[in-house]
């Protein structure tokens, strides 16, 4: 084994490794969530997960699912650290076929480090990190299928990059980077003349056919299911559109706020100095090697754009750049100029950013110093709970559900879904108003947060029905129902 293999396989190793500390850690809330939507999956014709309601696809919560019924709810990060491997190994293949053995060793510095830093996330895995190492196989097979020469292997090839790119999907729907680069290398490829007209068409029928097997396989899934098509597409597709226009409506400065944070961290990472390095010198690398750099710049531009679409600015929503920002590093660090020695330094810094930025979070850790309100304040209501009880989370906290070992009544585990679907809190209100209201409630988010009006109707139902019993870290109020009695819950707050 070459040092650049052994530079691969270490920079894999120790990223993979790094991530399982999350395994000390208690469950995040869209882990929690995914998990509560697989543990109660019952599909119907009007629903495609049936009591609770989340915007994502079946492979995501089928993988929730998995993990969970494997080995319980933590379980998801051991595959998100091999999710971590396979990434910056494919990263350093890529970076290999397209700039040559000293890029590789680079790309995959890089990568690991972007991996592992707590400043996007060392600890949660969702479905960003597990989709990435299929965009990233995705452009991998999509440059072999390129290079290779005519006849059957290299249209095989190019139906694996687009079933590969398709499936990451799967994971997020805005993980488009794999379909773009690889419908970009075709396009320009053609138009210069890398490939012959006849040829891209064949190349580009195979991805075209591979990247319909994924989406063929969700829609049999929904049709044996009896899932109705149209339910499936609002659930994958349509409620972020009407969820945009919610985020845009309702006054907030957390996105704003959150924004401003991202675009620190993606300076801190190093990611904004390597996107940038290439914007600089793109026309020196166009001319180098014009489809892999165009379709690295619209891999960039895709990534970017759903990103910033989102409109939540969550920091794990910078793993989404980890692919394209790998590839642009590795069309400039492969050069023997003051470009290419600024971009392995650029590397470098990112590689000592996450180091430090590792250290800092491992002392908070160790000096119990990180708040875990959601996990304390949840075991702390199952410690109280009876069985059969139910609890109810206004603001949504799936970790506190989870923790909490009760269901919900409501089908919203999340904020978003609930100012969504349910803006004017009718169906809480109607629930809190019926016998089949949660034996708990807690008031995570003030009720008048993002709907005074019917915030103030709700808190008045809540006064009628429940009592406050406190019990909850931070400041925020548990409510027990008047009809029953159960000792006051008495969290260990951490932090």
């Amino acid at each position: 084994m070459g040092q650049v293999q052994r530079t691969v396989l270490l920079s894999a190793l120790v990223a993979g490794s790094l991530r399982l500390v999350g395994l000390l850690r208690p469950v995040r809330g869209d882990e929690a969530g995914f998990t509560l939507v697989a543990r109660a999956w019952d599909p119907s014709a009007d629903s495609l997960f049936g009591p609770y309601f989340v915007d994502r696809p079946p492979l995501l919560v089928a993988t929730y699912g998995l993990t969970d019924w494997l080995a319980g709810p933590l379980a998801v990060r051991v595959l998100g650290a091999l999710a971590c491997v396979a990434l910056v190994l494919l990263a350093a293949a890529t970076a290999h076929l397209v700039a040559g053995a000293s890029a590789a060793r680079w790309t995959s510095l890089l990568v690991a480090a972007l991996c592992v830093t707590p400043m996007i996330d060392i600890v949660a895995t969702k479905g960003e990190l597990l989709g990435l190492p299929l965009v990233m196989g995705g452009a991998l097979l999509g440059l072999l299928a390129l290079r290779r020469g005519p006849g059957p292997r290299g249209l095989l090839l190019a139906g694996a990059a687009g079933a590969a790119s398709m499936t990451a999907l799967g994971y997020k729907q805005n993980l488009v980077g794999g379909l773009v680069f690889g419908a970009t290398l075709l396009v320009v490829a053609v138009l210069t003349r890398e490939v012959t007209l006849r040829r891209g068409a064949g190349l580009g029928a195979a991805a075209l056919a591979g990247s319909s097997v994924p989406v063929l396989a969700t829609v049999g899934w929904a049709v044996a299911a009896g899932v109705r098509l149209e339910v499936l597409g609002y659930a994958v597709w349509g409620f972020r559109g009407d969820a945009s226009v919610v985020l845009a409506s309702q006054p907030s400065s957390a996105p704003a706020q959150r924004a401003v944070l991202l675009v620190l961290i993606a300076a801190g990472a190093g990611m904004i100095a390597v996107i940038g390095g290439l914007l600089v010198h793109v026309r020196d690398e166009v001319g180098r090697d014009a489809p892999v750099t165009w379709a690295v710049l619209a891999m960039l531009a895709a990534d970017a754009a759903a990103l910033v679409a989102s409109g939540s600015y969550w920091r794990d929503y910078l793993l989404v750049l980890v692919p394209s920002t790998a590839l642009a590093a590795a069309l400039l660090v492969r050069r023997r100029s003051k470009r290419g020695r600024a971009m392995r330094a650029v590397v470098g810094a990112t590689a000592v950013s996450s180091a430090i930025s590792l250290v800092v979070w491992g002392v908070v850790q160790v000096l119990d110093l990180q708040e875990l309100d959601e996990t304390d304040t949840g075991a702390a209501l199952a410690a109280a709970a009876e069985p059969g009880d139910t609890l109810t989370v206004f603001g949504g906290r799936a970790d506190l559900q989870l923790t909490s070992g009760m269901d919900s009544p409501y089908p919203y585990l999340w904020s978003l879904p609930m100012r969504t679907l349910d803006p004017d809190l009718a169906r809480l209100r109607a629930l809190v108003s019926s016998p089949q209201r949660p034996t708990w409630l807690v008031e995570w988010v003030y009720f008048g947060a993002w709907t005074p009006g019917p915030g103030a109707v709700l808190r008045d139902l809540v006064e009628q029905e429940y009592v406050e019993v406190g019990g909850a870290c931070g400041d925020h109020r548990v409510y027990l129902r008047r009809d029953v009695e159960r000792p006051a819950p008495q969290p260990r707050c951490h932090g």
